[in-house]
């Protein structure tokens, strides 16, 4: 009898308030929609889709990559490429962001991977931070959206590596707990020799991280094309020339709008010259490292405070620097 219950109380449950729903649905006038169908079938959709379909190939890059660490790098030879001291492995991880050339979507599963495989905390948020700013795609794309402004390009390169490096020093300094939320230890598995079989274990792998970080995704896409559609930069280039608030502004609009790295120097060269360049600066460098669809799929597999941790540093290491670079030269 309790197992004829627990097997038919919930699609009984679930027809009875669909029910219910209908009955609702029926008695009450339905709010008015038409009003946003334009917005969300027009501009939503096409910049919802334009930000998964930029995603998507980087992160499934960095699942094959991922998955690839997981099967053919063992943890010693991680451990042993790994530099003891703390300024050179801070080094070493920007310099990794120079091999990867992957964006915030496809680092995530990269950095769990290889902390699992024995990389230190500090090691892995200063890559997680860095790389995706410190790769040739980003770099080419802002020499290219700024023109002759070359100074934007290595100005963004520069930031990254001080902040992610800062970063990373304060977490090396003040030790922090494991921030994964679950450990992958017990899922290494054995090293495969056949070629088939490291196919298999591949696409396994692979499709099991896709899947995970792929819902992630799609929220804070959805999310990012919603403020995007209603929120217009334009009407709000008044504050460009504010000083701090103009920075704060900048920061906040990277976090929501949680563009590529390799696309959003364009959208900061729109903003030419209602805004500063030093705080277009601070959109540059912020994005790529503390943004909303990056958050999500972070809180998917660090712990919230050190999510929340990273952020904080960061985000104040970038204002920070863009702020004090804007003060001392006339440039910015």
């Amino acid at each position: 009898m309790q197992a004829a219950f627990l097997r038919w109380a919930p699609p009984a449950m679930g027809l009875i308030s669909c029910a219910l729903l209908l009955l609702i649905a029926a008695t009450r006038p339905l709010p008015d929609w038409s009003a946003l169908l334009p917005v969300l079938t027009g501009p939503f959709s096409n910049i919802f889709l334009g930000i998964i379909l930029d995603a998507l190939p980087f992160m499934l890059m960095g699942v094959i990559l991922s998955s690839i660490l997981h099967l053919a790098v063992p943890e010693h030879v991680i451990r042993r490429m790994i530099p003891k001291n703390p300024v050179l492995g801070i080094l070493f991880a920007c310099s990794l962001g120079l091999l990867f050339p992957v964006c915030e979507c496809g680092m995530v599963p990269i950095v769990r991977r290889l902390m699992n495989k024995g990389m230190p905390v500090y090691m892995a948020a200063v890559f997680l931070l860095a790389g995706p700013v410190l790769n040739p795609v980003a770099f080419a794309s802002t020499l290219m959206a700024f023109g002759p402004l070359h100074e934007m390009a290595y100005a963004r390169m520069g930031l990254a590596f001080a902040a992610a490096s800062l970063t990373g020093l304060c977490l090396y300094r003040f030790a922090v707990r494991p921030p994964l939320r679950h450990s992958l230890a017990g899922q290494r598995g054995e090293h495969v020799h056949t070629h088939r079989s490291f196919l298999e274990g591949i696409l396994r792998h692979g499709s099991d991280e896709f899947f995970e970080m792929g819902k992630f995704l799609i929220l804070g896409a959805g999310a990012t094309a919603l403020v995007q559609t209603l929120v217009s930069p334009g009407s709000l280039s008044a504050i460009g020339q504010g000083g701090i608030s103009s920075h704060l502004f900048m920061a906040g609009l990277a976090y929501a709008l949680s563009l590529c790295s390799s696309s959003d120097a364009f959208v900061a060269a729109s903003f030419l010259p209602a805004f500063s360049k030093s705080s277009l600066l601070t959109f540059l460098v912020l994005g790529p490292m503390v943004d909303f669809k990056g958050t999500l799929m972070l809180l998917s597999v660090f712990k919230i405070r050190f999510v929340l941790i990273l952020s904080l540093i960061a985000a104040a290491a970038i204002i920070g620097g863009s702020v004090l670079l804007g003060l001392l030269s006339p440039v910015f």
